[in-house]
């Protein structure tokens, strides 16, 4: 949504397109953006058919979609590599055969040293990304990863998680007290990415430099 408002506000694109599979969500946002430009698509990143259908036309690709909570993940390892990994190579093979010119992925700090399978299936998938630059031939196409951290107060992040046990009376739950979390705001994770769209000259792994904050200190 804060790519969409900022993309819109900066720019005057002639098509921005929402691609996902949940419909309601798609409902939702539509409700809050009335923009002319702007195209909802249902499809999901697994159905290649559906996103060789969908790039027509496009010029730029942002993949954002995964798996992202790290028990969905260890309890459903294959569907999150359906999604993570083998969607991120049908994201990187309907951008050739569309000619896309330039797909930048978001990635996570998970994918740096993983000791989860959602940061495996991360680091995978960014690798996926880096090599398409040798394999997509003399056709032209860039691809670029921008890989940063906790997106401060982001839905599922850990900020509404201990606000919401404040509320309810819960206990914390940490996993180790001498956990670090890197820290980046919303805004902040907005203009690096369009930043890294802007720069990439394709095979880039993008990471800002981050302020840090101990679990125990939040």
């Amino acid at each position: 949504k804060a790519f969409v408002q900022n993309t819109l506000n900066k720019y005057k694109p002639k098509k921005l397109i929402i691609f996902s599979r949940d419909e309601l969500k798609q409902f939702e946002m539509s409700k809050n953006f009335s923009h002319p430009r702007l195209r909802f698509f249902i499809g999901d990143i697994r159905d290649y058919g559906r996103l060789i259908q969908a790039f027509k036309g496009v010029d730029y690709v942002i993949h954002a979609a995964a798996l992202k909570q790290i028990d969905t993940c260890e309890y459903n390892p294959f569907e999150a590599i359906k999604t993570n990994i083998i969607g991120a190579q049908n994201i990187i093979n309907a951008s050739i055969e569309r000619n896309i010119k330039k797909v930048i992925a978001l990635s996570t700090d998970k994918a740096s040293s993983p000791i989860n399978l959602y940061g495996a299936t991360k680091l995978a998938s960014d690798k996926l990304f880096i090599a398409a630059n040798y394999h997509r031939g003399s056709t032209g196409e860039k691809f670029s990863v921008v890989r940063y951290g906790n997106v401060f107060n982001s839905r599922g992040s850990v900020v509404p998680v201990f606000l919401n046990k404040v509320k309810t009376g819960e206990k914390f739950e940490i996993t180790d007290p001498k956990m670090t979390r890197f820290n980046i705001t919303l805004d902040e994770g907005v203009n690096f990415v369009g930043k890294g769209l802007e720069i990439m000259e394709g095979g880039e792994l993008f990471v800002p430099k981050l302020s840090s904050f101990n679990i125990t200190d939040l």
